[in-house]
């Protein structure tokens, strides 16, 4: 396989009043097209800009990124855009659906700024949460459901414009034990009938063991990555000295 994502001594330094704190401290590592990949780590770790960074939302203050082969961190804010349109979907924490609009409508959006036409749209929009199990609920509004439904229509939203990336933040932050289980089933299995990369970021091991791979970071650097191994399911172990790509 191939690498869908590529990081390359990735840095973030912010400045508050006179100080420096260092967000992320030297970061590489790449991802594999249609890899299940978790980045794991507490409050504080540096994943939630990590995150940022792969998804273009902020620039690094060194380093490179490479998606599908194209440097992110180069592109101005137009182009990014346009980049994310295309090849990026998202599931977030609070869900982020429009409340003001169907589910049908809200799947339907991505496809929007696609210029599909409305009648594809639609159609595609309605296949999308027949497969995620809702297709009695096409006409409700996110206030009309529970947050097990509202996510499982952003996972539809976020798998419905076929981005060749899915990040997933914090998914089930807002679920109990049992929607936790339902929707990270339902994601892994969206991602592998699809093909499509999944990155995940969250805190909770628990979530983490649905991924192939869990890199897990600790004060901006990569303490760990773990990969399952296809053959006999047993997990190779590589430290952050060694998952290093040089130059």
């Amino acid at each position: 396989m191939s690498a869908m994502i590529t990081v390359k001594n990735l840095i973030k330094i912010y400045k508050v009043g006179s100080e420096k704190v260092v967000a992320l401290n030297d970061v590489s590592f790449s991802i594999e097209e249609g890899e299940i990949c978790c980045i794991l780590g507490t409050s504080g770790s540096g994943k939630s800009t990590l995150l940022n960074m792969l998804a273009g939302l902020e620039k690094p203050t060194r380093g490179e990124i490479l998606i599908d082969n194209q440097r992110i961190e180069k592109m101005n804010e137009k182009r990014i855009t346009r980049f994310r349109q295309k090849n990026v979907g998202f599931v977030f924490q609070s869900y982020n659906l429009l409340h003001g609009i169907t589910a049908l409508e809200n799947v339907a959006m991505p496809l929007i700024f696609r210029g599909v036409k409305k009648k594809k749209r639609d159609k595609i929009a309605y296949l999308m949460l027949a497969m995620v199990g809702l297709s009695k609920r096409v006409k409700h509004k996110p206030t009309q459901m529970s947050g097990g439904q509202q996510q499982r229509v952003g996972i539809a939203r976020a798998f419905a414009a076929r981005p060749k990336i899915v990040f997933a933040d914090e998914p089930t932050g807002n679920l109990d034990s049992r929607t936790t289980i339902e929707v990270m089933e339902l994601m892994v299995t969206m991602s592998r009938k699809n093909k499509r990369t999944l990155v995940l970021v969250t805190h909770d091991r628990d979530i983490a063991s649905y991924a192939d791979r869990i890199i897990q970071l600790k004060d901006g650097e990569i303490i760990s990555d773990i990969r399952k191994d296809s053959k006999n399911d047993e997990k190779i172990i590589t430290y952050a000295v060694d998952s290093h790509i040089s130059d």
